[in-house]
């Protein structure tokens, strides 16, 4: 499965994605307001969960890649939230872009790519996203998607440390009728 947008190829992982997707983990301006991925292991495991995922539910995080340039920009996607919440079943949209990619738009095009993706192919009924709170930039690229803050689902994620900065999460949530609505 490729996507392509104006500037972009989203496309399944490979190994040759590896090197430059642990090189983007490592830098602290791209992992501020992420889960850390400490060792080249751990990004290795992320890509091969990514890949996992894909084979069982159809969909996941795609490569992004320059169109022009075929260089590695990050990773974009969909997948099926894995904990309890009061909001699961879920699906989430994500990204993470190399710092040199940032800026540019392409988080909200490729995201707008994956939507697109979600509700016209898979026939999701809703997409979810959360960040944060001190995660502006993601919260910016949400709002540019037409998805819709939902305060009373902000949550503390059950995977991330309780005394950890990164705990609590805002919620935001796009319906169908409403990326339908956008679309026309």
């Amino acid at each position: 499965m490729i996507i392509q947008t104006d500037r972009l190829i989203l496309r399944k992982w490979c190994d040759d994605d590896r090197a430059p997707f642990a090189a983007m983990s490592a830098n602290t301006a791209v992992m501020r307001y992420l889960r850390a991925l400490p060792t080249r292991q751990a990004c290795d495991q992320w890509i091969d969960f990514q890949i996992k995922h894909w084979a069982e539910h159809g969909f996941g995080f795609w490569v992004v890649e320059d169109r022009a340039t075929g260089s590695f920009l990050g990773a974009t996607g969909l997948f099926r939230v894995f904990f309890d919440a009061p909001f699961t079943p879920a699906v989430e949209i994500g990204w993470r872009l190399a710092r040199a990619a940032w800026g540019r738009g392409i988080a909200t095009e490729a995201a707008r790519a994956s939507l697109a993706f979600g509700f016209d192919r898979l026939g999701l009924d809703e997409i979810i996203a959360y960040a944060a709170p001190a995660n502006e930039a993601s919260q910016n690229v949400m709002r540019k998607l037409g998805m819709i803050r939902d305060e009373a689902s902000d949550f503390d994620h059950p995977r991330v440390e309780a005394d950890s900065p990164l705990r609590r999460q805002v919620m935001y949530r796009l319906p169908r009728a409403l990326w339908e609505g956008a679309s026309r």
